[in-house]
């Protein structure tokens, strides 16, 4: 049996690709050097690889900010307002992806969406009428030489036309139809070329082809393909989906002369079903994604294996594979040394994945594969009892009632009573929550966690920042203030911290765009709440100002998107836990006099299914009233506020509005304000912030820019529903930076003001 994974993670075991950017993009070191810790880093994960025996090892996975704008750079689909800068091609590619302003121009960065449904961010390729797509880059065939340079054959990766032309976003009269002649002519000539080169395999990703197809997309995908294969030569060419099934094209893949076609078996849930009902082509291998590449558990040999099995009637042909990249898991095991060694041996990171596939291909090569040691050690893990219970949790959770989720009185009741109450201006600025994380602020924190300062120095540095925080609010003028969350690391990971049923590693670091890497907490248990989590800094704020301070919390499907999941219980069981656990902390901070509380829900779309008849029955019908249930509880004067981002929205604005929020913020600048015209179609009645800057980007808006932004909102959102602030929090941001644009954007907020 041989193995595949489809990608692998790039930014290192210890995050070596994220520091090196951060060099380069301050000017500490030279282009050379980012290169040469790129080239180390490729050099690592092909050899480690090779060494677990993977068969179909991938080139091309690597990237310095995104695999789709690589693809995006390969085609020559750079707008021209990048090219104008005249900058060098590497300076250009982060122009796109962070924003440029400097002596060669000011230009805003390329929107951001969430990668499917994950917490990986795409940058999203623009096409204009003027586009000409054609190949005009080389990183996919050197990254392929490279690793021949280093006797290591490997497939190249490349996102597949039809996906590329899915996800872009149109800025003139044509559509992915008018592209689909030059799409299929550039991607033809990459196959010539890598023909020349000698490449056994290209591996296409195709994910866009799990989502809800019509017969024009399926139409679409077929002259694509029909173009390119007819003169693909001696490459073999892989479809590879991933993140759930084809259903709708299964057969249209069948057709087409594909080598092979990679199906996810873990989140497909008709994959299988398929296989059975059409068959699989003789001459075709099927990569058959059936190791998690999404989840840190370790795989149970005996699906796996059964699995095989099943798939070996109707296939004659069959290659192992992860469900998806690897991208989307931590890196090693080696690195945590706080983890007990009997709650590690049921967690596999992506390099214990490799190590996976190789005992499961040793296994399938023996006469017996169920009486091999490793099977049986495999099977006597999963025979144990892992997760731990709390029975009182789990009785709250089963005597919840329709009133739990309920808020009373009803939404225009409210708004009326809070602005009799708080006398806000018109259109009040806020911002959404954090704000820089200085490298002073990550080293109180370290210090107090490794016991060199204590409990009382630490807290000490932490209302010290915090004053110095809302004295600078106030000068600037902000209306509603934050305390800033100096004490945390991490949105759902300092709340994963502070309740009871999750694990923590030390360095499992994933990432999440650009430079932007997280560390997922691991349910491991029926969750609850022992202590308050935030009410200390929150009314010690308070003290500081009579302006209205926001409590800070994250709402429980951010958590639970954002964590690993537990695999023995429903989604929906374990985000009801949470929102109980929240909820205890609302109630504490509405009786410590916060009366503004913001619950942010970032990931509340990441986890929609990709199939709309999914919707309801697999999602939403417990991801909204586990945020109702959060807030349900408080008076009418406590004003519930909500942030949500780098998703597409429109689509689920009625649920949105449905969570019964009194103010939701978006993120709107990156995706050009369009939010506000899904608002605006609705009806909806919730207050709403659309973010006027974009906080990924080091670039400082100018008044007249904000202003612009805010009088196209005005057109079509109600004045007495309109906030201004930022799209997203700003700790990844500098101090100097940050505060200069949110000058900027009180200036901006006040002139519009004296116009209305």
């Amino acid at each position: 049996m041989k193995t595949s994974i489809i990608g692998y993670p790039r930014v290192g075991t210890l995050r070596e690709l994220k520091f090196a950017s951060e060099k380069y993009f301050k000017g500490e070191i030279a282009i050379a050097e980012l290169h040469q810790t790129g080239a180390n880093l490729r050099a690592a994960h092909w050899k480690i690889q090779q060494e677990n025996g993977i068969d179909f090892i991938p080139s091309n996975d690597f990237s310095f900010y995104d695999s789709l704008l690589d693809t995006a750079c390969l085609l020559n689909i750079v707008p021209d307002r990048y090219q104008a800068l005249g900058l060098n091609p590497l300076e250009t590619y982060f122009a796109m992806a962070r924003g440029y302003q400097g002596e060669q121009g000011d230009v805003k960065a390329l929107a951001m969406k969430k990668w499917f449904n994950t917490n990986y961010h795409y940058m999203v390729p623009e096409i204009d009428d003027s586009t000409t797509l054609r190949l005009a880059g080389t990183k996919l065939f050197d990254e392929f030489l490279e690793a021949k340079q280093q006797n290591i054959v490997t497939k190249p990766v490349l996102i597949g036309p039809f996906t590329l032309l899915k996800l872009a976003k149109y800025k003139g009269a044509k559509q992915a139809a008018d592209f689909v002649g030059q799409a299929a002519e550039a991607y033809a000539v990459i196959l010539k070329q890598l023909n020349e080169l000698g490449a056994e395999w290209i591996q296409l990703d195709e994910p866009g082809l799990v989502t809800d197809l019509s017969q024009e997309d399926i139409g679409l995908f077929s002259k694509l393909y029909t173009q390119i294969l007819s003169s693909k030569g001696n490459v073999k060419v892989l479809v590879q989906t991933y993140f759930g099934d084809i259903r709708d094209c299964y057969p249209t893949l069948q057709a087409l002369p594909f080598d092979g076609i990679g199906l996810d078996f873990v989140e497909g849930t008709q994959s299988l079903a398929l296989v059975q009902q059409y068959g699989f082509s003789d001459d075709k291998v099927l990569f058959a994604g059936l190791v998690n590449g999404k989840n840190i558990w370790k795989n149970q040999y005996k699906r796996t294996l059964g699995l095989i099995h099943e798939l070996k009637v109707h296939v004659k042909n069959i290659v192992l594979s992860s469900s998806c990249s690897l991208l989307h898991v931590p890196y090693t095991l080696q690195h945590e040394t706080k983890l007990a060694n009997e709650s590690k041996r049921y967690l596999a990171f992506a390099e214990e994945k490799l190590q996976e596939f190789a005992q499961l291909k040793a296994i399938g090569a023996q006469a017996d594969p169920y009486s091999s040691a490793l099977y049986l050690q495999n099977e006597e893990l999963f025979n144990s009892a892992r997760f731990t219970n709390n029975e009182a949790v789990q009785a709250k959770v089963a005597a919840l009632t329709e009133a739990d989720f309920t808020r009373l009185p009803a939404f225009n009741e409210r708004e009326a009573i809070q602005k009799s109450k708080f006398q806000l201006p018109l259109l009040p600025t806020t911002t959404i929550g954090s704000f820089p994380q200085t490298a002073e602020v990550r080293a109180n924190r370290f210090s107090f966690k490794n016991g060199s300062i204590t409990e009382e120095q630490y807290k000490q540095f932490n209302f010290e920042k915090i004053a110095a925080c809302i004295a600078l609010q106030e000068e600037i003028g902000l209306d509603v203030l934050v305390h800033g969350e100096f004490e945390r690391n991490d949105m759902v990971e300092y709340f994963g911290e502070s309740l009871d049923g999750f694990m923590f590693t030390e360095k499992a670091w994933v990432q999440s765009y650009g430079t932007r890497c997280v560390k997922p907490p691991i349910v491991w248990g029926d969750i609850s709440r022992s202590k308050p989590m935030t009410v200390e800094y929150s009314a010690y704020a308070k003290s500081l100002t009579s302006k209205p301070i926001k409590g800070m919390l994250t709402g429980p499907v951010t958590i639970l998107n954002w964590s690993f999941p537990r695999e023995d219980i429903s989604l929906k069981d374990s985000a009801f836990q949470i929102a109980l656990a929240i909820r205890d902390e609302v109630l504490d901070l509405e009786a410590n006099q916060i009366e503004i509380i913001q619950i942010d829900e970032a990931a509340l779309r990441e986890k929609l299914p990709l199939r709309k008849s999914d919707w309801q029955s697999e999602y939403l019908s417990w991801a909204i009233p586990s945020f109702r249930l959060v807030h349900s509880g408080v008076q009418a004067e406590t004003q519930i506020h909500t942030h949500m981002c780098y998703s597409q929205f429109s689509d689920i604005i009625r649920d949105i509005d449905a969570m019964d929020a009194d103010v939701i913020t978006f993120e709107a600048s990156r995706s050009d304000l369009a939010i506000i015209d899904v608002i605006n179609q609705c009806g909806f009645q919730t207050e709403v912030g659309p973010g006027v800057y974009d906080i990924h980007s080091p670039r400082i808006p100018s008044v007249e820019e904000i202003k612009l932004g805010l009088h196209r909102m005005l057109e079509k959102i109600d004045i007495a529903k309109l906030w201004v602030n930022p799209d997203c929090g700003l700790k990844t941001r500098g101090e100097k930076e940050t505060w200069a644009s949110l000058k900027q954007l009180v200036q901006a907020t006040k002139e519009v003001r004296e116009t209305l």
